[in-house]
């Protein structure tokens, strides 16, 4: 059974700064806004709280949760990634295994030259910028990728990221079904629209052929929008 909303308990969603000062504090009513597990939320950037706290205000009689995007993800960050940050960055190395942008069609031509013109400069990009060269396969056979892919792009993460960027991160790449458009996506190279519609190349081709299917729409259109709001994120996240 799907439980009902609950209704809106404060009068004003507001953000102020950590008692430590680490960060910010969504407030209602003055009092911090916590994770679902019941952990303080202090978010490393301003910008971010202010969009978090912007979420809350726009929340009528009942509060939406599907509405508040940008508020799930920072709970995500708080609640499943600080804590497990090293299992957070195999789950994301991991799809270095099984990539995407690494299973090409053999028909129709159409889709093959698709397939190689969106994909093939990405995956060119990220052997320049992290000296990984991952191996490509027509149909859906596993490939052998190099050993040490999935090892070198998680020394990367760990170095480079915090558990902000990698809850971000692992949301693009887990919608994505590619570590290679999510990092595309993390480094600025693509935007969140840009990289879904490539992610999609396949569904969108057959789509053309045949005709939406309204199921199939619905879900795409969900994990549209978190790769929106992880590039939101992202980009909020870094002022």
């Amino acid at each position: 059974m799907v439980s009902e909303p609950a209704k809106r308990f404060y009068k004003k969603a507001e953000i102020g700064p950590a008692k430590d000062g680490d960060g910010y504090h969504v407030l209602l009513d003055g009092r911090g806004v916590r994770s679902p597990a019941g952990a303080p939320l202090a978010i490393p950037s301003q910008d971010l709280a202010k969009a978090i706290a912007e979420e809350w205000e726009a929340q009528e009689e009942k509060i939406q949760p599907l509405t508040m995007g940008l508020m799930q993800l920072a709970a995500t960050t708080v609640d499943r990634v600080t804590g497990r940050r090293s299992d957070v960055i195999a789950e994301i190395a991991k799809f270095s295994e099984t990539d995407l942008t690494c299973h090409r069609a053999e028909n129709p031509q159409d889709l093959v030259l698709r397939q190689a013109e969106a994909w093939q400069p990405e995956l060119e990009w990220l052997k320049e910028m992290y000296g990984v060269a991952l191996s490509v396969t027509n149909g859906i056979m596993p490939v052998t990728q190099p050993s040490d892919a999935a090892q070198v792009l998680s020394k990367a993460m760990d170095e480079a990221l915090s558990d902000w960027e990698l809850s971000a991160l692992h949301s693009l790449t887990s919608g994505l079904g590619s570590i290679v458009l999510g990092l595309s996506v993390l480094n600025g190279r693509l935007d969140g629209e840009t990289a879904f519609n490539t992610s999609r190349i396949d569904e969108l081709f057959q789509v053309e052929r045949w005709g939406e299917d309204s199921e199939a729409q619905d879900a795409r259109q969900r994990v549209h929008q978190d790769m929106l709001v992880a590039e939101k994120f992202l980009t909020l996240l870094r002022g």
